[in-house]
């Protein structure tokens, strides 16, 4: 009986994060963003392989928490290769404890969504895409929380 239970918690636990991973595209984005009339979205772009990405995961995490009750969505969205879904990018989630919506980007010309999301993206990462109904901004650098906070507060 608690062996069955002990499976069944392992279970629920991967599923909780492979169901936390999911493919998207830039137009199920686009129609994400769309639903969010009041809502700015904080949308950063980066993957397990990017150090510097790595390291300001956590800003966002706390961006996420802080502004819980607010009109503001952190999406993060990787760019590993779709083959890395399940062996990479779902346990860096779990192991690292992220809660925010978590999405692999499902584009096959990687030109094609770079000047899609910003004309000036040279591709690099991380890169962050602040966006609400009125206004849009790009940034291809690394947030220190202060900074992530700041770039928050002064969006309009």
């Amino acid at each position: 009986m608690i062996r069955l239970f002990f499976i069944v918690c392992l279970y629920l636990m991967s599923y909780q994060a492979s169901s936390q991973v999911r493919m998207i595209t830039l137009n199920d984005l686009d129609k994400r963003m769309a639903g969010g009339k009041d809502t700015t979205y904080v949308i950063n772009f980066w993957a397990t392989w990017c150090s510097p990405c790595v390291a300001e995961l956590p800003n966002f995490e706390k961006l996420r928490v802080e502004n819980a009750k607010k009109p503001v969505k952190v999406i993060l969205i990787s760019l590993d290769f779709k083959s890395k879904l399940q062996k990479e990018v779902i346990p860096f989630i779990k192991t690292n404890k992220i809660k925010a919506e978590v999405f692999l980007l499902n584009e096959p010309d990687q030109q094609q969504y770079i000047e899609r999301i910003d004309k000036k993206w040279t591709g690099a990462i991380p890169a962050t895409l602040f966006v609400n109904h009125k206004n849009r901004r790009f940034y291809e650098k690394e947030f220190t929380y202060p900074e992530l906070k700041e770039t928050l507060l002064n969006f309009k």
